[in-house]
């Protein structure tokens, strides 16, 4: 029977790696967020600092691991079989729910995940053993530490609403003073910003970053506990001296050291705290065995008492081993670059296409606020209006620079560092467990909104998408514990098949979710490759359209194609596949749509005649997808709705006419594709033979229904889709013809 523990550790082992790849790649957007988004150092130099970071908190990691071991519940409660049960249940739900989230890009919380997961297998275990005792449910109470789960539910609630709230008025005020123009304000009061900023971002690393770490002893940290105002004068005094040197004698701009010293203090907590909730399990696995083989009694008879034990601490090579994992998954991970990109695209400062859909309640808010806000702007005067709204004048950014441009300034990155770093000091000094993610997500989010990053323009996408990040939170602690409990309850019934047959499936599981997010990752980058914002000649414009013009007939060319192979063999769920591949291309010429503004704002004087062509351009393609939409989903809803089958002579016309397509198409593409031009004249001559073709199909089924055609249905799916086709290839014509004209127009004018 021993033999199985010792498997069952080999597992949580590659567990605990497998856990801090799709950990890392949840939080690493807690601590790379700031400096990314800024720009203030390259790429490079944000990941080596971070790394550094990383390395050092894993290194001296806190003793925080006792939360795994007796935080949650009372081992003296469970047997050493049940404790390893307990362990793999919470192992297995935590992978699978942070890559979930990781595939979504939503950040979530490592922390509340890892606490409700052992509480889900505690109390199923705990309700196991009240059955089979036949005791009392009353006596739950004694198997669960109580007081720590409400302690984490309080610190949620009660750290969303204060991280959000001090972001904001903090970022307000710090606008207000430095402006968008930021580069004059800092020679005066650069030096106090600075010395305020390094020296709470300094305390957060002596009173989080440190807290219980192996070269600082207990007398020490009670020391900096009792003196910590002292320590914070002296700090002010230093840092804001030595930010005036670096400023007036090296001409450093002090933002970027406060941005670069705030990334590493927030990865040295994030390694240093929050490691527990990545191998804090398998390392009390690990203990729990240790005494297990030491105490000479069954698995299914010890009671795990001694894993209370405070003295417990775990080995230096397990913490060297995660910092190193942590730090290859923070360069490597796909997902982890996900994440980052939904806490951007809810913060940055200008306009684009938006991630989430808006929501009633998004609705709701944004009104409110608007109301809001027009409501003091009755009682301001109009001299202190425009006052504060020249203090929130952005630069304007124009041509290929906007592609380069951050998604929001070095202050407000400063005071996202400064201002998180102060709130997880002061709820761990007041011994409340803040989450890092909710802390850094709700400044982030409330210093985007005193920026006015959330204009009318965009407000009503980016309020759905913190409810729905704040949604999934709780969608976490719910999800967290009840997969933990099954896993539980199938691992206590199932043992050792069940042991089995779970870990298999989450293999096929993360296998699968890889293989989506590569599918998923490489289709983003080739529709970041159609909405190009800094294209300013004619020449690039002929270029990015005629790439455009490509992609959509070839898309369209191959759904159109499926859709009458499909509507033939009356395959529903093909059909489906259909709409979901319509929808995509409906989107990427949405977002296409919506980028018009900052393509005719980027074009220099002597291209500026090219916009309407360009605007034309999108509205025929639009025209071609509201064609094949049409045909799409009439196909649909005649198959869904157990309609009778097209004839056979209906089906065979209708592949006629999509073979005259098919060819028409590829030989469109081709020519965009290789930008020979020349040959869209001969194309455009079987215009009139195709129109010609479908026009005699009408005919014939007109001539069908007056002699044998019995089925109304029929009738009119065929003549909606010859009639869309109709209309499909006369937009398709117009494009090529707009085109052509325009290609000839710019070769006369050389």
């Amino acid at each position: 029977m021993e033999q199985i523990y010792v498997v069952m550790l080999v597992v949580l082992g590659i567990l605990a790696v497998l856990d801090l790849v799709v950990g890392v790649s949840n939080d690493a957007v807690n601590f790379l967020n700031s400096a990314i988004g800024s720009k203030a150092v390259s790429f490079r130099t944000i990941m080596i600092v971070a790394s550094i970071g990383v390395a050092v908190g894993a290194l001296f990691s806190s003793g925080m691991m006792e939360i795994a071991r007796s935080g949650i519940f009372v081992p003296s409660m469970f047997t050493f079989n049940d404790v390893m049960i307990i362990f793999l249940a919470v192992m297995i739900t935590d992978i699978l729910l942070l890559d979930v989230f990781n595939s979504m890009g939503l950040p979530t919380s490592t922390t509340v995940s890892i606490i409700f997961e052992l509480l889900g297998a505690a109390i199923c275990l705990g309700l196991y053993h009240i059955y089979i005792s036949e005791d009392s449910t009353q006596s739950l109470g004694s198997y669960i530490n109580t007081k720590k789960a409400s302690e984490i539910v309080f610190s949620i609630l009660l750290s969303v609403g204060l991280s959000f709230g001090l972001g904001s008025l903090v970022q307000y005020i710090s606008r207000l003073i430095f402006t968008f123009h930021f580069e004059k304000r800092l020679k005066y009061i650069g030096a106090l910003f600075g010395g305020i900023a390094i020296t709470s971002i300094t305390f957060f690393i002596l009173i989080k970053g440190l807290k219980g770490v192996s070269f600082i002893d207990k007398e020490t940290y009670a020391w900096i506990q009792e003196n910590q105002l002292t320590i914070i004068g002296i700090n002010f005094a230093f840092f804001t001296v030595l930010s005036q040197v670096l400023m007036s004698v090296f001409k450093v701009n002090i933002l970027r050291i406060i941005i670069i010293i705030g990334t590493f203090a927030l990865a040295l907590a994030f390694a240093g705290n929050d490691l527990v909730n990545f191998i804090g399990v398998p390392i009390a696995a690990f203990n729990s065995y240790e005494i297990f083989t030491s105490s000479g009694v069954s698995g299914d008879q010890l009671m795990m008492g001694a894993l209370a034990d405070e003295n417990i601490v775990a080995p230096f090579y397990f913490l060297a081993l995660a910092g190193l994992v942590m730090v290859i998954t923070l360069w490597t991970s796909k997902k982890a670059k996900t994440v980052i990109e939904t806490e951007m695209s809810l913060s940055r400062q200008n306009d684009g296409a938006e991630k989430f859909t808006p929501n009633s309640l998004s609705r709701f808010v944004v009104r409110i606020g608007v109301y809001f806000g027009q409501a003091i702007n009755y009682f301001l005067p109009n001299s202190v209006q425009i006052k504060i709204d020249k203090k929130f004048e952005k630069p304007e950014v124009k041509g290929k620079k906007r592609k380069d441009e951050p998604a929001f300034d070095m202050v407000r990155a400063s005071v996202n560092l400064m201002i998180a770093s102060i709130l997880i000091s002061i709820g761990t000094s007041l011994k409340l467990p803040l989450s890092t993610t909710y802390v850094t997500f709700m400044v982030a989010m409330g210093s985007s909104f005193a920026d006015r990053a959330w204009d009318r323009e965009s407000a009503v996408y980016r309020v759905a998408g913190v409810f729905n990040v704040i949604g999934g939170w709780f969608v976490t602690a719910l999800v967290a514990f009840l997969g933990a409990f099954i896993m539980t309850f199938i691992l206590k019934i199932g043992e050792v098949f069940a042991f089995i047959g779970l870990i298999v499936l989450m293999a096929i599981f993360l296998y699968r979710s890889s293989r989506r997010h590569s599918k998923k990752q490489k289709e983003a980058d080739e529709l970041v490759k159609l909405k190009r914002e800094d294209i300013v000649t004619i020449n690039e414009i002929i270029n990015e359209s005629s790439m455009q013009i490509s992609r959509v007939i070839g898309t369209t060319n191959k759904v159109y194609s499926d859709v009458i192979d499909n509507l033939g063999l009356q395959d529903l769920a093909k059909l489906k596949e259909n709409k979901k591949a319509l929808k995509k291309l409906e989107k990427e010429v949405d977002e296409l749509k919506s980028n018009v503004y900052y393509f005719i704002k980027n074009l220099d004087e002597t291209s500026v005649e090219a916009s309407k062509f360009y605007i034309m351009i999108l509205g025929y393609l639009q025209d071609m997808i509201q064609s094949l939409a049409f045909i799409t989903q009439s196909s649909y809803a005649h198959i869904n709705n157990n309609h009778k089958q097209l004839k056979f002579n209906q089906i065979r016309d209708l592949k006629s006419i999509d073979n005259d397509v098919q060819k028409l198409f590829n030989n469109i593409e081709t020519i965009f594709e290789n930008k020979n031009f020349e040959k869209l004249s001969e194309v455009l001559k079987e215009k009139a033979s195709i129109l010609e073709n479908v026009s005699s199909l009408i005919q014939k089924q007109i001539t069908r229904i007056r002699t044998v055609e019995t089925s109304p249905k029929n009738s009119k799916l065929y003549f909606a889709l010859l009639l869309e086709t109709n209309d499909l290839i006369k937009a398709t014509m117009n494009l090529l013809e707009l085109f052509q004209e325009f290609n000839i127009h710019v070769k006369n004018k050389k």
